[in-house]
């Protein structure tokens, strides 16, 4: 039976599993583990990203999350490990889709994160793919962007690796750390089985 998004609701901690991967929505429970793999990674993560380093912060973003039709938010757990937090196991990393319009357009905006300690490790592609699936399954999306600051080589080698092609350049497109920051716009659409 879905859940009010149209995802599958999962009998177990996880709404979707790949062979090492799986995806559960983020809970209160995952603070604690969310915010100090965070502060781990800071290094890994600067100057791209900026997640949630304390619990007051991630409540709200989680909250966000939750609350808002326009966001899909979804924890990458490796699978067969024990998580500090909440249910299922370790925490990988992050997926969201952000800025989720319906329509005509049905498209999202991606946003995500590895920590450091899953980095290199093949993990946050598979757990794109099963993202994807997702998207262009349940939700019915018919287009994911991601856009990837220039110098951001991990970030452009996963979308890549996941088939997103490389659309434009966009000059002073978000602002991150204090400055408009330059991105280049990666896009897919949905494979013909799922075109509606």
């Amino acid at each position: 039976m879905p859940d009010p998004q149209g995802l599958p609701t999962p009998t177990a901690p996880y709404l979707v599993e790949g062979p090492r991967t799986a995806l559960r929505r983020f809970t209160e429970a995952d603070a604690a583990e969310f915010t100090a793999r965070a502060r781990e990674s800071r290094a890994h993560h600067r100057p791209w990203l900026f997640p949630p380093e304390r619990t007051d912060t991630y409540a709200a973003y989680a909250d966000t999350l939750a609350r808002d039709p326009a966001r899909e938010g979804f924890l990458v757990c490796e699978r067969g490990e024990s998580g500090e937090g909440g249910p299922g196991g370790a925490i990988a990393g992050f997926i969201n889709i952000n800025n989720i319009v319906l329509g005509g357009f049905r498209s999202g905006t991606l946003g995500y994160g590895a920590f450091a300690h899953a980095a290199g490790r093949g993990l946050m592609g598979e757990a794109l793919g099963l993202v994807m699936d997702l998207a262009f399954g349940p939700l019915g999306l018919h287009r994911l962007e991601a856009n990837i600051q220039p110098g951001n080589a991990a970030s452009i080698a996963l979308v890549r690796r996941a088939g997103f092609r490389l659309e434009g350049f966009s000059p002073d497109f978000l602002h991150i750390d204090g400055a408009w920051r330059d991105h280049e716009r990666w896009a897919i659409t949905a494979p013909a089985a799922h075109a509606p």
